[in-house]
């Protein structure tokens, strides 16, 4: 498989994995938004740029996915709303975006005889249950994103099932690295202290979770798109630890040499029962499967994340001063 579309290839996860795929010497087709700006996203910048082929669309659209998937191998479905406050106030561009999207994407693979890597999400899983987290781990809608997301890889897996399709669905951790968003917690810390401020402003620091480098990350998908023994399967990827969000913040500090205060903010809390209080995944399934194990510590991940945030270059296309949902 060297035909590769990345759907979402203008985002965080997919702008990496555009670039590991290139390296890796496939060849790319990359789905971006459509928007009047003509802009790629975190693409317009890449090294990559010239070496891969880049479509404007809407995986809303139907029609649109039939071209876009034409004449590839494997789809890497990344495309998808992610943000999880912002879910509470549009659920239904969820649904539309994750589920509907999700459907058009696999249909459009069916027609085209393509592999499908659907990429889930370690929120399926809300608060665990037990730990580590395996791929049997009940699933627990605790936000419309996550309600959207277990639609989103039943429908994924409806067409294996039904149709023959070889999907299989990937299912990160949290990942973390350059470029991601500044709603997410790790960019918020770092772009807050790196701007200046004396007081780190957060939601709940208390929950856990199983953070993972983006490199690793998108090592991990193409290493089931690989693997035949993946066809039909949900397989986590995640590093097999925990650490709440404090110790985050604490390490964070300690790197940056700052010494900053935490300041709990309102807005910045999930309502009680939607909070996933712990996340800790068991990636004994994607050993075995693949032999993938992920290659960056914690701590050499937040150095390098920690040291592209601090690039005054990086850090202006940021507005740490704002809450965005």
């Amino acid at each position: 498989m060297r035909q590769a579309l990345v759907t979402g290839a203008d985002g965080f996860i997919g702008s990496h994995l555009v670039e590991r795929l290139v390296a890796q010497g496939w060849d790319v087709r990359a789905l971006v938004q459509y928007n009047s700006f003509n802009s790629w996203g975190w693409l317009d910048h890449s090294p990559v740029c010239d070496a891969i082929e880049v479509v404007s669309g809407d995986v809303r659209d139907a029609h649109f996915c039939l071209g876009a998937v034409k004449g590839v191998d494997v789809v890497f479905h990344l495309a998808a709303l992610i943000a999880i406050p912002y879910s509470y106030l549009a659920p239904g561009s969820y649904v539309d975006t994750n589920v509907t999207g999700t459907l058009n994407v696999c249909q459009a693979a069916l027609a085209a005889g393509a592999r499908v890597i659907h990429t889930s999400t370690s929120e399926v899983y809300g608060t665990a249950l037990y730990v580590p987290m395996d791929e049997a781990h009940p699933l627990q809608p605790q936000s419309p994103y996550s309600a959207s997301k277990i639609g989103a890889d039943a429908m994924a897996m409806s067409f294996y099932n039904a149709f023959d399709l070889p999907v299989t669905i990937a299912r990160p951790f949290n990942t973390y690295g350059p470029r991601q968003s500044a709603r997410a917690v790790i960019p918020t810390i770092i772009t807050q202290i790196a701007a200046g401020a004396a007081s780190i402003r957060l939601g709940d620091v208390t929950p856990t979770r199983d953070f993972n480098y983006v490199a690793d990350t998108c090592a991990g998908m193409i290493a089931l798109a690989q693997a035949q023994g993946a066809v039909g399967e949900t397989v986590n990827i995640g590093s097999n630890t925990e650490i709440s969000i404090l110790d985050t913040l604490l390490m964070i500090r300690e790197i940056m040499g700052r010494e900053v205060e935490f300041v709990q903010e309102e807005q910045r809390r999930r309502p009680g029962k939607s909070e996933v209080f712990r996340l800790w995944c068991d990636n004994a399934k994607i050993r075995a499967l693949t032999g993938f194990a992920p290659t960056h510590s914690l701590r050499q991940g937040m150095e390098a994340t920690v040291a592209w945030f601090s690039d005054p270059a990086n850090l202006a296309r940021y507005k740490a001063d704002r809450y965005n949902v």
